[in-house]
């Protein structure tokens, strides 16, 4: 199995690239976020995820580990094909998929070409609990212990706030990052102006 091509790009189509490695040219399928950091004649590094069926073997390639392992979990779920998993990391980064998941915003999968109301629920609902397999980077959130209360507070916090125009997963982050810091057993209405004061200070940076 091929895991990792090092070696000169040698030419870049849509959605692939081949790349030589000693005289010998892999063609790479690819997402559009991998490819555009890719340039003809210069070197390049490609984590690579091999699929062997019985009449090809195609080579999947991405910039990051963390990329390339929410690739194989986004495949876990039914409707969801190589395909398609390519077509969400051109949109998302592996972090942003995670991040959607765990803000439960199934509108950040319907940005995807292909990705309709049902399957992008159907991705945040059966990945919820696979978060970690999805990227590198911790989650800021709030701890398991104590989890029902920080839920409830998480909770309420987002939907005010997406109620006042922010967007889900957005949201989500701030507000997490804000319990995490103050404490699972801080109220909404602090959690709430906290993150409003973050979000603002943000906006004007």
């Amino acid at each position: 199995m091929i895991a990792k091509l090092r070696g000169r790009v040698d030419s870049i189509g849509d959605g692939e690239a081949v790349i030589d490695v000693n005289g010998v040219g892999y063609l790479v399928f690819a997402p559009a976020r991998a490819l555009a950091a890719l340039t003809v004649g210069e070197g390049a590094e490609v984590f690579i995820e091999t699929h062997v069926r019985e009449d090809h073997i195609h080579l999947y390639g991405f910039a990051t580990p963390a990329d390339r392992e929410t690739f194989r979990t986004l495949m876990t779920v039914q409707g969801v094909g190589a395909k398609v998993a390519l077509a969400i990391l051109s949109v998302l980064s592996g972090e942003d998929a995670a991040r959607a998941i765990a803000a439960q915003d199934s509108a950040a999968f319907r940005r995807v070409p292909g990705v309709g109301p049902k399957l992008a629920q159907r991705i945040v609902l059966e990945l919820k609990d696979k978060l970690v397999a999805l990227t590198a980077a911790p989650l800021t959130a709030p701890a398991k212990s104590g989890a029902q209360v920080a839920g409830r507070v998480v909770d309420d916090a987002v939907s005010a706030l997406v109620n006042l125009g922010y967007g889900r997963t957005e949201a989500f982050t701030v507000v997490a990052r804000c319990v995490a810091q103050l404490g699972a057993n801080a109220a909404v209405g602090t959690v709430i102006r906290e993150s409003l004061r973050e979000l603002g200070e943000a906006s004007r940076g």
